[in-house]
């Protein structure tokens, strides 16, 4: 017997690999979800990122991936395929060749996807790209689990992400966090690079405001992100915790902070899923391509002439799009964002 002949209801989507865009995925599970509750929903995707999953109550499962970056990774992607339930449909999120191939492979029977890098034998269900329709990144995502032809929802579903209290508490007590102040969060790292990243100095300066005003303030990240972490706390009582908690805990500790300060970054996705008032700085970035999917967020944006470049570096060499954003700037929205 075919393996198409064996399939089942189900649908395996092919995820994102940066953690934004793994969040701003959940607006597409969860319109699948409320259009056929009762068809599993599976998620292939980097390893790393299944914690993130875990936390959306509309997948069934994760099904980790673990390829490098630009890696085409034949065997590995041979290896998943073989393992994989039957599906009815794949729903392949990236518009790259390598994205398709663990789905071609399974011979799931319908296998859907932008137009892009020449995939043509690889997607059976192409769908056209119109960058003037689909401009935001979240539009991108959701358009893909309509059928053909049917338009966008005025309103797309908005992430939410699970938040743990008993593990809310464990972290509380294992990282000796203050529980008698409200606590604002700070995110300084971009792994897209420097022009996505507000000033350490500015950080800093909101930090020692915020503790003088009576805030607990958490600075969160990677271990990468230790470094800048020590620069933001070293004159105030901020807590640094980057690198010392998992992406779930970030979670956890954004779903109890009362409002975060970001980049535009992942972690700034996930702030807003975790319902935590957002407020997203962009520099190099546009806020109407990756906005924080929340009502409860403040955009800084400067929308200077030179803006958005999408460069990782500022090709100017000044980073005015977010030096023109001030701590004080900041402060204001967080403090009109608590009346």
């Amino acid at each position: 017997m075919s393996r198409s002949s064996e399939t089942g209801d189900s649908v395996l989507v092919v995820g994102p690999s940066w953690v934004g865009d793994m969040v701003m995925a959940q607006s597409l599970f969860r319109l699948l979800a409320a259009a056929r509750p009762e068809r599993p929903i599976d998620v292939l995707a980097p390893g790393w990122s299944l914690p993130i999953v875990a936390r959306m109550p509309e997948v069934r499962r994760g099904i980790a991936l673990d390829v490098a970056h630009g890696e085409v990774g034949w065997g590995k992607r041979r290896q998943v395929a073989s393992a994989l339930e039957p599906y009815r449909q794949a729903i392949v999120l990236p518009r790259s060749l390598k994205a398709a191939l663990v789905p071609f492979f399974a011979r799931i029977p319908v296998r859907t996807g932008f137009r892009g890098e020449g995939r043509f034998w690889l997607i059976n269900d192409m769908r056209p790209f119109d960058r003037s329709l689909l401009d935001q990144t979240v539009k991108r995502f959701v358009a893909l689990g309509l059928e053909p032809g049917e338009r966008l929802p005025e309103r797309l579903p908005e992430p939410r992400l699970e938040v743990d209290v008993s593990r809310q508490a464990e972290l509380r007590e294992t990282l000796g966090l203050d529980s008698e102040r409200p606590a604002i969060a700070l995110m300084p790292g971009a792994e897209y690079g420097p022009a996505k990243c507000w000033p350490l100095e500015y950080f800093a300066e909101l930090a020692e405001s915020l503790g003088r005003q009576g805030y607990a303030v958490w600075v969160l990240g990677s271990q990468k992100d230790a470094e800048a972490g020590a620069v933001i706390s070293r004159n105030s009582d901020a807590r640094n915790l980057c690198g010392k908690t998992a992406l779930a805990d970030a979670v956890d500790l954004l779903g109890m902070a009362e409002q975060a300060v970001s980049n535009d970054s992942g972690l700034m996705h996930v702030a807003a899923a975790a319902g935590c008032y957002t407020h997203g700085i962009y520099g190099s970035s546009s806020p109407a391509f990756t906005p924080p999917l929340s009502e409860r967020r403040h955009i800084h944006y400067r929308a200077l002439d030179c803006s958005p470049c999408f460069e990782r570096t500022c090709p100017l060499g000044h980073l005015n799009c977010l030096r023109e954003i001030t701590p004080s700037d900041v402060l204001k929205s967080i403090e009109h964002a608590q009346t």
